[in-house]
């Protein structure tokens, strides 16, 4: 059967939903931070029947500030103050049935409306928080986000060190970055969703982090929150994004 989207899906390691996608969004102005921690750390965090995906023996945990823009469903338009807003995650990576995906320990944003409907329907770890994501001159990135209940904190900034790149099959930056599904628990399920966008494009990075108590917040073992051991940033990409199917029973 023919997939009524139309998307070109060849750079992806396995099949996507061959039915229209239900959101279109824009992901922009991302700074990739990730720390190496030990796999026991992570997995109090994982739902039942989720296995941590490991690059070369280690596991990764990442903290990405970015704006998602033009957030609207499929077939309608995106509304302004509404549509666009700033959003910090905690990830990481985790892979069911080898489909490799990410997992979310939390999700801070500037969208009362996500904050309120994700976590009920999807089981998402929306938190609301005063996030934003501020593009310099010079093509810096600053950001800076505090939680409303409970005030975790991260704010720093990003600066590009090199080219323009795509990452290639077998390093770690393909490892990171070319993951096309998310998975959450909800209601005593494992769900999965898949997301489509072409390759990513960034560059190397460094950054300057001012106060990070967001991270610390989460007992992962990292020993220093200022210093990640790997640094990218992008300028983004157009995504489509499905709504989560079940995978299995975990409860």
């Amino acid at each position: 059967m023919a997939a009524k989207h139309k998307l070109d899906c060849s750079h992806i390691p396995f099949p996507m939903p061959e039915k229209h996608c239900t959101l279109y969004q824009n992901w922009i102005n991302l700074t990739f931070m990730h720390w190496k921690v030990d796999a026991e750390k992570i997995k109090p965090y994982l739902p039942e029947g989720l296995e941590i995906d490991l690059f070369e023996g280690h596991a990764y945990v990442g903290l990405i500030p970015f704006t998602m823009e033009k957030v609207r469903p499929r077939l309608l338009p995106w509304l302004p103050f509404v549509s666009t807003f700033g959003e910090f995650n905690i990830r990481t990576y985790v892979v069911k049935d080898g489909i490799p995906g990410v997992l979310f320990l939390t999700l801070e944003a500037q969208s009362r409306v996500t904050c309120f409907h994700a976590p009920r329907s999807y089981g998402l770890p929306y938190r609301y928080a005063k996030a934003k994501v501020k593009v310099n001159p010079d093509g810096d990135f600053e950001w800076k986000s505090v939680r409303t209940s409970g005030g975790e904190t991260l704010i720093g900034s990003a600066q590009a060190t090199g080219p323009e790149l795509k990452a290639k099959e077998n390093t770690l930056e393909y490892f990171l970055f070319e993951r096309y599904s998310l998975y959450t628990g909800h209601r005593g399920i494992l769900h999965r969703a898949y997301t489509h966008h072409q390759p990513w494009k960034y560059t190397l990075a460094k950054v300057n982090i001012e106060a990070n108590t967001l991270l610390q917040s989460y007992d992962l073992g990292i020993e220093d929150l200022h210093s990640p051991e790997y640094v990218h940033m992008s300028s983004g990409v157009q995504v489509r994004t499905w709504s989560v199917d079940p995978v299995e029973v975990i409860s």
